[in-house]
Order: structure tokens, then sequence, then C-alpha cells
């Protein structure tokens, strides 16, 4: 039977958060910047739900900021290709996996990067889908910059808003973070409405969220299978939407080193500093789909592995994990809290502190 891998690439892959290292790289303070509209992100896509509004959107509302600041197509190219960071086995992992069945990436990444990461890893682009992006096509004004370095140099000074536990509106966040949330509201949705930067965020359309679902579902139209035939890999608030509507269609949703979103609306929970394990949980997707996944992570050794995987997959594992396997659990009620700190805490320290908070 014909089956479907999926994986975002970000977490999964690759270790970067390429927008954020890019703003970090080209505008003052930019890491901070990043992390505000990051945080502002979640809270419109999560809280806010502002209409038409898709989680991973930062990559839209950021362009103006680096396009002031001096980003073109081959600046952003140069920096992505020398800037890639790679899960370690991710390029052993995706080319095993390519040869076990059709393979697709899907990441809200700009095509910058995905190429770049598609020619390091020799993955075929025309299996992506990320976030389109021609900066050069759009041409600043010197007032429009000084505009936007005004902004910049406010914005810094904020404090990073924070999204208390179980927050479902905007009053639940402190009146200095509802503060900072109105000022970007009134800078993104009112003064940017008739500059160049306005045009930026009403054009450019980030692979995020719904866009995401779009991706899956035209993945499974090319090659004529059904969505219990895909296993789909997340990590992070833009793979929110793609894991609920794989696992509600019978496919299998795996939270890889994930966030608290990705471990929502995942099945499986997967800790681990090394793909190895994405092959050995694909294998067993391939043999006997979710079921067949399910009674591994089950009773989740090496013998285990050795019974439905190979021998040579168990001999693999203990060279790459030693004796202690990564943590692999299917997700239940019981247990999702537990394992979204753990997934957390794990995601930091494989990505970094910085990289591993961002939504």
């Amino acid at each position: 039977m014909k089956r479907i891998f999926i994986t975002d690439c970000e977490g999964p892959i690759s270790k970067n958060d390429n927008a954020y290292e890019l703003t970090g790289k080209l505008v003052p303070e930019g890491n901070k910047l990043f992390e505000i509209i990051s945080i502002y992100d979640d809270i419109q896509a999560e809280i806010v739900r502002r209409p038409n509004y898709r989680a991973g959107d930062t990559l839209r509302l950021i362009v103006p900021f680096l396009r002031a600041c001096g980003a073109t197509n081959e600046i952003i190219r140069e920096f992505s290709i020398k800037e890639i960071r790679l899960v370690s086995g991710s390029e052993e992992t995706l080319s095993f996996i390519r040869s076990l069945m059709p393979s697709y990436i899907v990441s809200t990444s700009y095509e910058h990067y995905i190429q770049s990461l598609c020619e390091v890893i020799h993955f075929p682009f025309r299996n992506t889908y990320c976030t389109e992006l021609d900066i050069d096509s759009y041409d600043f004004t010197k007032d429009e910059i000084d505009t936007i370095t005004k902004w910049i140099n406010e914005l810094v000074k904020l404090p990073k808003p924070k999204i208390p536990i179980g927050a479902k509106s905007i009053m639940d966040l402190t009146e200095d973070d509802q503060n900072t949330v109105n000022y970007l509201d009134e800078i993104f949705w009112t003064k940017m409405l008739d500059m160049v930067s306005g045009e930026i965020i009403k054009q450019i359309k980030p692979v995020g969220g719904t866009e995401k679902v779009d991706a899956v579902k035209d993945i499974i139209q090319r090659n004529s299978v059904d969505t219990s035939q895909v296993v789909y890999f997340g990590d992070s608030i833009t793979d929110l939407a793609p894991l609920k509507y794989v696992r509600e269609n019978k496919g299998l949703a795996i939270s890889f080193n994930g966030n608290e979103y990705a471990i929502r609306e995942a099945e499986i929970a997967v800790l681990s500093s090394n793909t190895l394990v994405t092959s050995i949980i694909t294998i067993a997707f391939k043999k006997g789909g979710k079921e067949l996944v399910n009674e591994l992570v089950i009773d989740w050794n090496f013998e285990k592995i050795d019974e439905i995987v190979g021998e040579q997959f168990k001999l693999r594992a203990k060279q790459v994990y030693g004796n202690t396997l990564p943590i692999v659990d299917i997700l239940s009620d019981s247990n999702r809290e537990r394992l979204t700190k753990e997934s957390c805490r794990f995601r930091k320290e494989v990505r970094g502190e910085a990289l591993g908070s961002l939504g």
C-alpha cells in the first residue's frame, strides 16, 4: 500500500529558525524585535483569532523591517546557505525515507532557505511547500525607511509580552502587554496600510496553519491516496492545524521535539537529538500503518525495534543512542501535560534557549 511521509523543516530536520536568525543579523536588536512579533503572532492566531490571520504570519509581518534594513534576495540566500544547522542524522534519514515512499517538506520558511537546505541535503525542491518571497520587488522611500527605523527603536524597548497559561482573551494579558499588542495592531493594520509595507503584508502568504493543511491536501491529491496513509511530523504552532487534520482523518500525527502547540494535536511525542527515530517510526508506518507504529511505541525497546523494523535498525539505534532510546510515547490525557513540559525543555536543549522558546 502506498504511504506518504510529510515533515516540517525547522525542528524535525534543521535546528534553525531562519527568519529569526536573519532578523537578528540585519535588524538592530533584531532578535528581540522578532521575539516580540512572534509572541504577537501567537496572540493573534490563538487568542484574538483575528479574521484571515494564520499562525506563522510573523513571516509576513517581519518583512518590512527586513527590507528597511537592506535585505535582498541575494543576501537572504547567502545567509541561509551559510547558516544551515541540521538535526543529527536528518540528511541520512530523508534520503532513506525517500527510498521508501514519496516524501515532502511543508515549511513556513522563506523559499530562499528551503532552496538552500535542499541543495545541502540533496532533497528535491519540487517536493517542498514554503513561503514565496521576492523581497527585491518592494522599493521603500527614505521616509518609509525612517518611519520603520523609528518603530524598531520603539518596539525593542518594550518588554516581551507573556501569554498566561489558559489565556482565552486579550484581557487575560497584563495591561502593559495589552498596550504592546494594541501598538502593534496600530502599526500593522492602520499605519502601514498606505505604505509599501502594507502591500507586503497583503501580498505575502506564509505557508502556516491552514496553508499547511492545503499543502497536505495537495500532496494527497497528487499521490491519489487517503489521509489515513499519511504520516506527518511537526513541532510548532504552524503545525497545529495540519497535525489536527491528519489525526482527525486517521493519518498519523507526530510531534518531534514539539512545543505545547504541536503536543496539543499530535498522537505521538518524540524527544530525540537524532532523526534515526524518524526512520524507525516511518518504516513501521510503511509496513503496517499507524496500528503497527502504535504497537512499536507501546512496547518501545530495542527488541521491539528488532521485531518490527529489523535487526540492522536495532544495532544502529544502539550505536546512535547507546543503551537508552529516546523518549517516544503515545499521547493521552494522563501524560500530555508531563510530555509537554519534557518536550519543551528538550526542544531548548537541541535548538538552544532562544530558538526553542519561539512558537
